[in-house]
Protein backbone atom coordinates (compact mmCIF):
# COMPACT_ATOMS: atom_id res chain seq x y z
CA UNK A 1 0.00 0.00 0.00
CA UNK A 2 3.25 2.22 0.34
CA UNK A 3 3.38 2.77 -3.49
CA UNK A 4 -0.28 3.78 -3.62
CA UNK A 5 -0.10 6.34 -0.92
CA UNK A 6 2.91 8.25 -2.29
CA UNK A 7 0.60 8.50 -5.59
CA UNK A 8 -2.73 9.31 -3.52
CA UNK A 9 -0.71 12.26 -1.55
CA UNK A 10 -0.11 14.44 -4.92
CA UNK A 11 -3.40 13.67 -6.39
CA UNK A 12 -5.78 14.14 -3.10
CA UNK A 13 -3.50 17.44 -2.54
CA UNK A 14 -3.89 18.50 -6.32
CA UNK A 15 -8.11 17.71 -5.73
CA UNK A 16 -8.22 19.61 -2.69
CA UNK A 17 -6.41 22.58 -4.14
CA UNK A 18 -9.46 22.51 -7.13
CA UNK A 19 -11.50 22.79 -4.71
CA UNK A 20 -10.13 25.78 -3.23
CA UNK A 21 -9.67 27.27 -6.63
CA UNK A 22 -10.67 30.85 -5.54
CA UNK A 23 -8.48 30.90 -2.53
CA UNK A 24 -4.61 30.81 -3.45
CA UNK A 25 -3.59 31.29 -0.05
CA UNK A 26 -5.18 27.81 0.88
CA UNK A 27 -3.78 26.44 -2.12
CA UNK A 28 -0.38 27.71 -0.69
CA UNK A 29 -0.25 25.26 2.55
CA UNK A 30 -2.07 22.41 0.50
CA UNK A 31 0.46 22.33 -1.56
CA UNK A 32 3.14 22.87 0.71
CA UNK A 33 1.49 19.81 3.14
CA UNK A 34 1.39 17.57 0.01
CA UNK A 35 4.43 17.89 -0.93
CA UNK A 36 6.22 17.22 2.48
CA UNK A 37 4.18 14.25 2.61
CA UNK A 38 5.06 12.93 -0.59
CA UNK A 39 8.99 13.37 0.74
CA UNK A 40 8.10 11.68 3.71
CA UNK A 41 6.62 8.52 2.26
CA UNK A 42 9.08 8.62 -0.50
CA UNK A 43 12.06 8.34 2.07
CA UNK A 44 10.37 5.39 3.89
CA UNK A 45 9.85 3.74 -0.03
CA UNK A 46 13.57 3.69 -0.23
CA UNK A 47 14.19 2.83 2.86
CA UNK A 48 11.52 -0.06 2.56
CA UNK A 49 12.87 -1.41 -0.59
CA UNK A 50 16.45 -0.97 0.56
CA UNK A 51 16.05 -3.25 3.24
CA UNK A 52 12.94 -5.34 1.90
CA UNK A 53 13.13 -6.05 -1.62
CA UNK A 54 11.16 -4.39 -4.50
CA UNK A 55 7.29 -3.55 -4.03
CA UNK A 56 4.78 -4.41 -6.51
CA UNK A 57 0.68 -3.38 -6.54
CA UNK A 58 -1.78 -4.83 -8.46
CA UNK A 59 -4.15 -2.17 -8.93
CA UNK A 60 -8.15 -3.72 -7.95
CA UNK A 61 -6.16 -7.12 -7.27
CA UNK A 62 -6.12 -7.86 -11.37
CA UNK A 63 -2.86 -10.46 -11.38
CA UNK A 64 -0.39 -9.71 -13.76
CA UNK A 65 -0.46 -9.36 -16.81
CA UNK A 66 -4.17 -8.46 -16.83
CA UNK A 67 -4.32 -5.41 -14.80
CA UNK A 68 -2.25 -2.37 -14.33
CA UNK A 69 0.67 -3.10 -12.42
CA UNK A 70 2.74 -0.72 -10.30
CA UNK A 71 6.55 -1.42 -9.29
CA UNK A 72 9.16 -0.05 -7.04
CA UNK A 73 12.47 -1.58 -7.34
CA UNK A 74 15.54 0.81 -6.05
CA UNK A 75 15.85 2.45 -9.08
CA UNK A 76 12.32 3.66 -9.55
CA UNK A 77 12.15 4.51 -5.59
CA UNK A 78 15.26 6.51 -5.66
CA UNK A 79 13.56 8.64 -8.63
CA UNK A 80 10.81 9.35 -6.71
CA UNK A 81 12.40 10.34 -4.04
CA UNK A 82 14.44 12.91 -5.68
CA UNK A 83 10.98 14.15 -7.39
CA UNK A 84 9.68 14.53 -4.06
CA UNK A 85 13.30 16.63 -3.47
CA UNK A 86 13.04 18.68 -6.02
CA UNK A 87 9.41 19.28 -6.03
CA UNK A 88 9.66 20.60 -2.44
CA UNK A 89 12.43 23.40 -2.97
CA UNK A 90 10.95 24.40 -6.30
CA UNK A 91 7.69 25.11 -4.74
CA UNK A 92 9.41 27.00 -1.87
CA UNK A 93 11.24 29.05 -4.44
CA UNK A 94 7.74 29.63 -6.62
CA UNK A 95 6.52 31.06 -3.60
CA UNK A 96 8.61 33.94 -4.17
CA UNK A 97 8.77 33.33 -8.48
CA UNK A 98 5.60 32.89 -9.45
CA UNK A 99 3.82 35.80 -9.32
CA UNK A 100 -0.29 36.33 -8.03
CA UNK A 101 -1.95 36.20 -11.42
CA UNK A 102 -0.36 32.58 -11.95
CA UNK A 103 -1.02 31.06 -8.46
CA UNK A 104 -4.50 32.33 -9.29
CA UNK A 105 -5.32 30.35 -12.54
CA UNK A 106 -4.28 26.94 -11.13
CA UNK A 107 -0.63 26.89 -10.36
CA UNK A 108 -0.39 24.92 -7.70
CA UNK A 109 -2.78 22.27 -8.74
CA UNK A 110 -0.94 21.92 -11.99
CA UNK A 111 2.50 21.90 -10.24
CA UNK A 112 1.10 18.58 -8.11
CA UNK A 113 -0.44 16.96 -11.14
CA UNK A 114 2.97 17.45 -13.06
CA UNK A 115 4.51 15.59 -9.88
CA UNK A 116 1.97 12.93 -10.21
CA UNK A 117 2.72 12.43 -13.59
CA UNK A 118 6.27 12.01 -13.23
CA UNK A 119 6.04 10.01 -10.09
CA UNK A 120 4.04 7.61 -11.88
CA UNK A 121 6.06 7.01 -14.60
CA UNK A 122 8.85 5.94 -12.48
CA UNK A 123 6.50 3.48 -10.69
CA UNK A 124 4.69 1.69 -14.15
CA UNK A 125 4.73 -2.03 -14.42
CA UNK A 126 3.14 -1.74 -17.68
CA UNK A 127 3.82 0.02 -20.92
CA UNK A 128 0.35 1.45 -22.09
CA UNK A 129 -0.40 2.60 -18.83
CA UNK A 130 3.45 3.89 -18.81
CA UNK A 131 1.62 6.32 -21.65
CA UNK A 132 -1.15 7.47 -19.93
CA UNK A 133 1.57 8.71 -17.05
CA UNK A 134 3.45 10.49 -19.89
CA UNK A 135 0.47 11.81 -21.03
CA UNK A 136 -0.33 13.31 -17.40
CA UNK A 137 3.14 15.01 -17.29
CA UNK A 138 2.69 16.15 -20.88
CA UNK A 139 -0.60 18.27 -20.34
CA UNK A 140 0.55 19.28 -16.95
CA UNK A 141 3.74 20.42 -17.98
CA UNK A 142 2.38 22.55 -21.12
CA UNK A 143 -0.01 23.81 -18.78
CA UNK A 144 3.13 25.53 -16.53
CA UNK A 145 4.68 26.58 -19.50
CA UNK A 146 1.89 28.43 -21.40
CA UNK A 147 0.80 30.18 -17.57
CA UNK A 148 0.90 33.53 -18.25
CA UNK A 149 -0.19 34.05 -21.58
CA UNK A 150 3.05 35.95 -22.82
CA UNK A 151 4.11 35.50 -26.17
CA UNK A 152 7.52 34.07 -25.72
CA UNK A 153 5.76 31.41 -23.26
CA UNK A 154 3.42 30.42 -25.76
CA UNK A 155 5.59 30.25 -28.78
CA UNK A 156 7.75 28.07 -26.05
CA UNK A 157 4.60 26.14 -25.00
CA UNK A 158 3.71 25.32 -28.92
CA UNK A 159 7.03 23.81 -30.05
CA UNK A 160 6.90 22.07 -26.58
CA UNK A 161 3.91 20.27 -27.33
CA UNK A 162 4.17 19.87 -30.84
CA UNK A 163 7.23 17.57 -30.66
CA UNK A 164 5.84 15.63 -27.55
CA UNK A 165 2.66 14.51 -29.32
CA UNK A 166 4.98 13.32 -32.15
CA UNK A 167 6.99 11.40 -29.22
CA UNK A 168 3.45 9.72 -28.14
CA UNK A 169 2.91 8.69 -31.86
CA UNK A 170 5.92 7.02 -31.66
CA UNK A 171 5.43 5.59 -28.14
CA UNK A 172 1.86 4.00 -29.56
CA UNK A 173 3.22 2.52 -32.35
CA UNK A 174 6.50 1.14 -30.50
CA UNK A 175 3.19 -0.39 -28.26
CA UNK A 176 1.06 -1.88 -31.43
CA UNK A 177 4.29 -3.53 -32.78
CA UNK A 178 5.54 -4.91 -29.10
CA UNK A 179 1.56 -5.99 -28.82
CA UNK A 180 2.10 -8.07 -32.04
CA UNK A 181 5.60 -9.42 -31.60
CA UNK A 182 4.85 -10.57 -27.61
CA UNK A 183 1.42 -10.68 -26.88
CA UNK A 184 1.62 -8.56 -23.66
CA UNK A 185 2.23 -4.94 -22.58
CA UNK A 186 3.31 -5.87 -18.64
CA UNK A 187 7.12 -4.62 -18.17
CA UNK A 188 7.98 -8.07 -16.48
CA UNK A 189 5.97 -10.79 -18.77
CA UNK A 190 7.89 -8.83 -21.45
CA UNK A 191 11.09 -9.52 -20.51
CA UNK A 192 10.11 -13.19 -19.63
CA UNK A 193 8.86 -13.55 -23.05
CA UNK A 194 11.47 -12.05 -24.75
CA UNK A 195 14.11 -14.28 -22.80
CA UNK A 196 12.46 -17.30 -23.04
CA UNK A 197 10.17 -17.63 -26.34
CA UNK A 198 11.20 -17.32 -29.56
CA UNK A 199 9.63 -14.20 -30.81
CA UNK A 200 10.36 -12.07 -34.24
CA UNK A 201 13.81 -10.40 -33.40
CA UNK A 202 12.47 -8.43 -36.47
CA UNK A 203 9.49 -6.91 -35.14
CA UNK A 204 11.37 -6.19 -31.52
CA UNK A 205 14.38 -3.94 -33.10
CA UNK A 206 11.49 -1.76 -34.92
CA UNK A 207 9.37 -1.78 -31.72
CA UNK A 208 12.75 -1.10 -30.20
CA UNK A 209 13.30 2.13 -32.48
CA UNK A 210 10.35 3.32 -31.87
CA UNK A 211 10.58 3.72 -28.42
CA UNK A 212 14.24 5.15 -28.94
CA UNK A 213 12.80 8.42 -31.15
CA UNK A 214 9.52 8.28 -28.27
CA UNK A 215 11.97 8.16 -25.31
CA UNK A 216 14.77 10.17 -27.31
CA UNK A 217 12.77 13.12 -27.75
CA UNK A 218 11.51 13.29 -24.63
CA UNK A 219 15.46 12.90 -23.17
CA UNK A 220 16.07 15.67 -25.40
CA UNK A 221 19.10 13.30 -27.35
CA UNK A 222 20.98 14.23 -30.77
CA UNK A 223 19.08 15.13 -33.18
CA UNK A 224 15.65 15.55 -31.33
CA UNK A 225 16.41 17.79 -28.84
CA UNK A 226 14.79 21.09 -30.73
CA UNK A 227 11.83 21.46 -28.41
CA UNK A 228 14.05 21.97 -25.24
CA UNK A 229 16.27 25.06 -25.84
CA UNK A 230 13.26 26.68 -27.66
CA UNK A 231 10.75 26.38 -24.76
CA UNK A 232 12.80 26.02 -21.16
CA UNK A 233 13.77 29.57 -20.82
CA UNK A 234 10.16 30.93 -21.33
CA UNK A 235 8.38 29.61 -17.85
CA UNK A 236 9.03 31.33 -14.67
CA UNK A 237 12.43 30.07 -13.37
CA UNK A 238 10.58 27.72 -10.76
CA UNK A 239 9.40 25.74 -13.55
CA UNK A 240 11.98 26.12 -15.25
CA UNK A 241 13.84 24.72 -12.47
CA UNK A 242 11.76 22.04 -11.92
CA UNK A 243 11.25 20.77 -15.74
CA UNK A 244 15.21 20.85 -16.30
CA UNK A 245 15.66 18.89 -13.27
CA UNK A 246 12.90 16.30 -14.03
CA UNK A 247 11.74 15.71 -16.57
CA UNK A 248 14.18 15.20 -19.84
CA UNK A 249 15.16 12.46 -16.46
CA UNK A 250 11.92 10.58 -17.31
CA UNK A 251 12.60 10.00 -21.01
CA UNK A 252 16.38 8.55 -19.45
CA UNK A 253 14.77 6.65 -16.86
CA UNK A 254 12.43 4.62 -19.48
CA UNK A 255 14.98 4.43 -21.31
CA UNK A 256 17.64 2.75 -19.28
CA UNK A 257 14.38 0.63 -18.27
CA UNK A 258 12.97 -0.70 -21.69
CA UNK A 259 16.86 -1.04 -22.94
CA UNK A 260 17.88 -3.15 -19.88
CA UNK A 261 14.69 -5.59 -19.67
CA UNK A 262 13.33 -5.57 -22.74
CA UNK A 263 15.39 -5.04 -25.77
CA UNK A 264 18.24 -7.04 -24.63
CA UNK A 265 18.25 -9.61 -28.06
CA UNK A 266 19.69 -7.20 -30.53
CA UNK A 267 21.68 -5.40 -27.94
CA UNK A 268 24.88 -5.18 -30.64
CA UNK A 269 22.80 -2.75 -33.32
CA UNK A 270 20.65 -0.69 -30.29
CA UNK A 271 23.60 -0.38 -27.86
CA UNK A 272 26.11 0.69 -30.65
CA UNK A 273 23.28 3.41 -31.77
CA UNK A 274 23.17 4.57 -28.02
CA UNK A 275 26.70 5.22 -28.01
CA UNK A 276 26.75 7.11 -30.96
CA UNK A 277 23.95 9.18 -29.98
CA UNK A 278 25.32 9.65 -26.83
CA UNK A 279 28.31 10.74 -28.16
CA UNK A 280 26.98 13.40 -30.66
CA UNK A 281 24.12 14.51 -27.84
CA UNK A 282 27.14 15.66 -25.90
CA UNK A 283 28.98 17.46 -28.48
CA UNK A 284 26.14 19.18 -29.87
CA UNK A 285 24.65 20.29 -26.72
CA UNK A 286 27.46 21.60 -25.57
CA UNK A 287 28.32 23.50 -29.08
CA UNK A 288 25.01 24.88 -28.42
CA UNK A 289 25.83 26.21 -25.32
CA UNK A 290 28.97 28.14 -25.79
CA UNK A 291 26.99 30.05 -29.00
CA UNK A 292 24.26 31.53 -26.33
CA UNK A 293 24.06 35.26 -24.40
CA UNK A 294 21.45 34.22 -22.36
CA UNK A 295 21.58 32.67 -18.95
CA UNK A 296 18.54 30.38 -18.76
CA UNK A 297 19.51 29.46 -22.69
CA UNK A 298 23.19 28.33 -21.99
CA UNK A 299 21.58 26.16 -19.20
CA UNK A 300 18.66 24.40 -21.74
CA UNK A 301 21.86 24.06 -24.26
CA UNK A 302 23.97 21.84 -21.50
CA UNK A 303 20.95 19.82 -20.11
CA UNK A 304 20.81 18.11 -23.44
CA UNK A 305 24.90 17.73 -23.43
CA UNK A 306 25.13 16.24 -20.33
CA UNK A 307 22.16 13.91 -21.30
CA UNK A 308 24.62 12.23 -23.37
CA UNK A 309 26.40 10.79 -20.26
CA UNK A 310 23.52 9.15 -18.91
CA UNK A 311 23.06 7.50 -22.50
CA UNK A 312 26.82 6.52 -22.31
CA UNK A 313 26.44 4.60 -19.35
CA UNK A 314 23.35 2.93 -20.54
CA UNK A 315 25.11 2.40 -24.15
CA UNK A 316 28.38 0.26 -22.22
CA UNK A 317 25.79 -1.80 -20.20
CA UNK A 318 28.48 -2.85 -17.97
CA UNK A 319 27.97 -2.83 -14.29
CA UNK A 320 29.98 0.04 -13.21
CA UNK A 321 28.58 1.74 -16.55
CA UNK A 322 25.08 1.32 -15.11
CA UNK A 323 25.87 2.72 -11.93
CA UNK A 324 27.70 5.70 -13.03
CA UNK A 325 24.69 6.57 -15.23
CA UNK A 326 22.56 5.93 -12.23
CA UNK A 327 24.86 8.66 -10.10
CA UNK A 328 25.04 11.27 -12.80
CA UNK A 329 21.10 11.25 -13.23
CA UNK A 330 21.03 11.84 -9.32
CA UNK A 331 24.12 14.90 -9.52
CA UNK A 332 22.54 16.07 -12.78
CA UNK A 333 18.71 16.46 -11.56
CA UNK A 334 20.21 18.61 -8.39
CA UNK A 335 22.43 20.65 -10.05
CA UNK A 336 21.14 21.49 -12.97
CA UNK A 337 17.54 22.33 -10.81
CA UNK A 338 20.43 25.06 -9.03
CA UNK A 339 21.80 26.06 -11.31
CA UNK A 340 18.25 27.63 -13.48
CA UNK A 341 17.19 29.03 -9.69
CA UNK A 342 20.54 30.77 -9.57
CA UNK A 343 19.70 32.17 -12.68
CA UNK A 344 16.42 33.23 -11.29
CA UNK A 345 18.12 35.04 -8.49
CA UNK A 346 20.64 37.11 -10.77
CA UNK A 347 17.36 37.85 -12.87
CA UNK A 348 15.86 39.23 -9.53
CA UNK A 349 18.70 41.62 -9.28
CA UNK A 350 19.90 42.57 -12.61
CA UNK A 351 16.37 42.59 -14.11
CA UNK A 352 17.07 40.10 -17.06
CA UNK A 353 18.81 36.94 -17.97
CA UNK A 354 21.54 38.45 -20.49
CA UNK A 355 25.52 37.46 -20.11
CA UNK A 356 26.81 41.03 -21.95
CA UNK A 357 24.76 43.01 -19.87
CA UNK A 358 25.39 41.29 -16.21
CA UNK A 359 28.35 41.65 -13.97
CA UNK A 360 29.12 42.94 -10.64
CA UNK A 361 27.59 40.15 -8.33
CA UNK A 362 30.54 39.15 -7.00
CA UNK A 363 30.97 42.18 -5.13
CA UNK A 364 27.50 42.79 -4.20
CA UNK A 365 26.50 38.72 -3.17
CA UNK A 366 29.46 37.03 -2.68
CA UNK A 367 27.15 34.05 -1.04
CA UNK A 368 24.99 33.73 -4.37
CA UNK A 369 28.70 34.12 -6.33
CA UNK A 370 30.12 30.88 -3.92
CA UNK A 371 26.60 29.02 -4.28
CA UNK A 372 27.17 29.33 -8.25
CA UNK A 373 30.72 28.38 -8.48
CA UNK A 374 29.55 24.97 -6.23
CA UNK A 375 26.39 23.81 -8.82
CA UNK A 376 28.79 25.08 -12.48
CA UNK A 377 32.01 23.14 -10.89
CA UNK A 378 29.98 20.42 -10.17
CA UNK A 379 28.54 20.54 -13.42
CA UNK A 380 31.61 20.69 -15.09
CA UNK A 381 33.17 17.91 -13.60
CA UNK A 382 35.78 19.63 -10.85
CA UNK A 383 36.65 17.41 -8.57
CA UNK A 384 36.04 16.57 -5.51
CA UNK A 385 32.47 17.57 -6.37
CA UNK A 386 29.57 15.13 -7.63
CA UNK A 387 29.87 16.03 -11.20
CA UNK A 388 33.45 14.09 -11.17
CA UNK A 389 32.33 11.03 -9.22
CA UNK A 390 30.05 10.81 -12.18
CA UNK A 391 32.87 11.31 -14.95
CA UNK A 392 34.65 9.37 -13.51
CA UNK A 393 33.01 6.25 -12.77
CA UNK A 394 31.38 6.69 -16.49
CA UNK A 395 35.14 7.43 -17.99
CA UNK A 396 36.61 4.08 -15.94
CA UNK A 397 33.78 1.70 -17.77
CA UNK A 398 34.35 3.28 -20.83
CA UNK A 399 37.97 2.21 -20.81
CA UNK A 400 37.16 -1.03 -19.12
CA UNK A 401 34.90 -1.94 -21.82
CA UNK A 402 37.84 -0.57 -24.91
CA UNK A 403 35.22 2.46 -25.45
CA UNK A 404 37.75 4.75 -25.65
CA UNK A 405 36.49 7.28 -28.47
CA UNK A 406 33.77 7.86 -26.38
CA UNK A 407 35.50 8.44 -23.03
CA UNK A 408 37.60 11.44 -24.89
CA UNK A 409 34.66 12.90 -26.48
CA UNK A 410 33.19 12.69 -22.96
CA UNK A 411 36.26 14.62 -21.06
CA UNK A 412 36.63 16.99 -24.06
CA UNK A 413 32.75 18.04 -23.50
CA UNK A 414 33.64 18.13 -20.08
CA UNK A 415 36.54 20.82 -20.98
CA UNK A 416 33.96 23.02 -22.98
CA UNK A 417 31.22 22.86 -20.15
CA UNK A 418 33.85 24.01 -17.94
CA UNK A 419 34.40 26.81 -20.41
CA UNK A 420 30.64 27.88 -20.37
CA UNK A 421 30.74 28.24 -16.74
CA UNK A 422 33.30 30.05 -17.11
CA UNK A 423 31.44 32.43 -19.40
CA UNK A 424 28.83 32.71 -16.93
CA UNK A 425 31.16 33.57 -14.09
CA UNK A 426 32.61 36.14 -15.88
CA UNK A 427 29.95 37.97 -17.55
CA UNK A 428 27.46 37.94 -14.28
CA UNK A 429 29.81 37.72 -11.58
CA UNK A 430 32.85 38.89 -12.09
CA UNK A 431 32.48 42.00 -14.42
CA UNK A 432 32.33 45.21 -13.86
CA UNK A 433 29.04 46.74 -12.17
CA UNK A 434 26.97 47.86 -15.45
CA UNK A 435 25.28 51.04 -14.50
CA UNK A 436 22.17 50.75 -15.61
CA UNK A 437 19.88 47.55 -14.57
CA UNK A 438 16.68 46.62 -16.00
CA UNK A 439 14.78 46.23 -12.71
CA UNK A 440 10.92 46.37 -12.12
CA UNK A 441 9.37 49.65 -12.16
CA UNK A 442 9.56 50.90 -8.61
CA UNK A 443 11.87 48.81 -7.32
CA UNK A 444 15.56 49.69 -5.72
CA UNK A 445 18.13 47.46 -6.16
CA UNK A 446 19.15 44.76 -3.40
CA UNK A 447 22.34 44.32 -1.62
CA UNK A 448 22.93 40.88 0.10
CA UNK A 449 21.36 41.71 3.29
CA UNK A 450 18.04 42.93 2.07
CA UNK A 451 18.03 39.98 -0.75
CA UNK A 452 18.56 38.09 1.82
CA UNK A 453 15.82 39.18 4.12
CA UNK A 454 13.66 39.99 1.18
CA UNK A 455 14.34 37.10 -1.01
CA UNK A 456 14.99 34.47 1.38
CA UNK A 457 12.59 32.13 -0.68
CA UNK A 458 14.73 32.55 -3.34
CA UNK A 459 17.86 31.80 -1.58
CA UNK A 460 16.95 28.92 0.72
CA UNK A 461 16.47 26.38 -1.72
CA UNK A 462 19.53 27.16 -3.40
CA UNK A 463 21.19 26.75 -0.54
CA UNK A 464 19.76 23.64 0.23
CA UNK A 465 20.73 21.71 -3.07
CA UNK A 466 24.19 23.65 -3.08
CA UNK A 467 24.38 21.51 0.26
CA UNK A 468 23.07 18.33 -1.12
CA UNK A 469 25.74 18.16 -4.00
CA UNK A 470 28.70 18.86 -1.73
CA UNK A 471 27.44 15.78 0.37
CA UNK A 472 27.23 14.05 -3.15
CA UNK A 473 30.99 14.77 -3.51
CA UNK A 474 32.35 14.90 -0.73
CA UNK A 475 30.70 12.00 0.70
CA UNK A 476 30.02 9.99 -2.46
CA UNK A 477 30.01 6.40 -1.13
CA UNK A 478 26.10 6.41 -0.13
CA UNK A 479 25.02 7.27 -2.75
CA UNK A 480 27.93 5.13 -5.35
CA UNK A 481 26.57 1.87 -3.45
CA UNK A 482 22.63 2.48 -4.25
CA UNK A 483 23.67 2.90 -7.81
CA UNK A 484 25.86 -0.31 -7.70
CA UNK A 485 22.70 -2.41 -6.32
CA UNK A 486 20.36 -0.17 -8.66
CA UNK A 487 23.22 -1.77 -11.68
CA UNK A 488 23.14 -5.15 -10.16
CA UNK A 489 19.38 -5.22 -10.19
CA UNK A 490 19.50 -4.12 -13.90
CA UNK A 491 21.53 -6.71 -15.27
CA UNK A 492 19.93 -9.40 -12.98
CA UNK A 493 16.35 -8.83 -13.66
CA UNK A 494 14.94 -12.05 -12.28
CA UNK A 495 13.63 -10.50 -8.99
CA UNK A 496 11.98 -7.45 -10.80
CA UNK A 497 10.37 -10.64 -12.95
CA UNK A 498 9.45 -12.56 -10.26
CA UNK A 499 7.84 -9.66 -8.01
CA UNK A 500 5.63 -8.95 -10.49
CA UNK A 501 4.68 -12.87 -11.71
CA UNK A 502 5.14 -14.55 -8.89
CA UNK A 503 4.30 -12.27 -5.68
Amino acid sequence: MLIIFTLLALLFSAIFCVMFWLRPDVQKFICLAGTVLFLVLAAILLYEIRHNGILTLQVGNWPAPFGITLVADLFSALMVLITAIIGLVTLVYALEDVNTERKSKGFYPVFLFLLFGVCGSFLAGDVFNLFVWFEVMLVSSFVLISLGSTKAQLEGAVKYVILNFIASGFFLTGVGILYKATGSLNMAELALIIREKDTNSGLLTLSAIFFFMSFGIKSAVFPLFAWLPASYHTPPVSVSGLMAGLLTKVGVYTLIRFFSLIFVKEMEFTHTLLLIVAGLTMVSGVLGAMAQNEFRKVLSFHIISQIGYMVMGLAIFTPLALAGAVFYIIHHIVVKTNLFLISGIAKTVNGHYLLNRGGGMYDRFPLIAALFVISAFSLAGIPPLSGFWGKFILAKAGLEAGQVAIVVVSLAVGLLTLYSMVKIWNSVFWANDPETKELPEGEEGFTQSSLLRKKYLLVLPVVVLAMITLFLGFNPDFLLSLSNDIAGQLLNPEPYINSVLKP
